[in-house]
């Protein structure tokens, strides 16, 4: 009895550890931090607009209802990407979990290349000849998120302060 107590501590404790390295672990390095900023400000700017009408956007409930009622989205969707959208972009310039953030938008970009720009082909609509945006946008992010989840947060960054702790 005593004996299964305590492999079960032990393996919660072991789980902590490898999931603690797993979030927050990261290089030291430039590189890292520059993609985090530039990922992060870019997002920020993306959740504003959706969270609060910044930069041009029509807010929280304006973004449900589009999201709702003409994507037809579910709800919970809809929250989850507004919230994460503007929670992680903040999570990211500050280097906090930032693989986490970082693995949040790629399934975020996703998404919104299946749902909605796939249709549209891989350019951007710069000369407004097409019916929508391509995915192309949406690649860079991903990619700029895949580096992410291979060095984490670098240089900077609360995680290398959890992880040095």
């Amino acid at each position: 009895m005593y004996i299964k107590i305590f492999y079960a501590i032990h393996v919660l404790f072991c789980l902590k550890i490898i999931m603690k390295q797993c979030i927050f672990f990261t290089d030291n390095s430039w590189p890292a931090f520059i993609l985090r900023l530039f990922a992060g400000g870019i997002m920020f700017a993306h959740g504003a607009q959706k969270m609060f009408g910044l930069f041009g956007g029509y807010g929280f409930s304006a973004t449900m209802r589009y999201f709702t009622e003409t994507m037809r989205l579910p709800a919970i969707i809809s929250f989850l990407v507004i919230a994460t959208e503007f929670i992680c972009s903040l999570s990211l310039i500050a280097g906090l979990a930032g693989r986490l953030s970082a693995a949040v938008f790629i399934i975020i970009m996703l998404g919104a290349i299946f749902s909605t720009n796939y249709k549209n082909g891989f350019f951007m609509n710069w000369f407004g000849n097409q019916q929508g945006e391509g995915y192309e946008y949406h690649l860079l992010v991903i990619g700029t998120c895949l580096a992410l989840l291979i060095t984490g947060s670098g240089k900077y960054s609360i995680d290398r302060l959890i992880v040095q702790s």
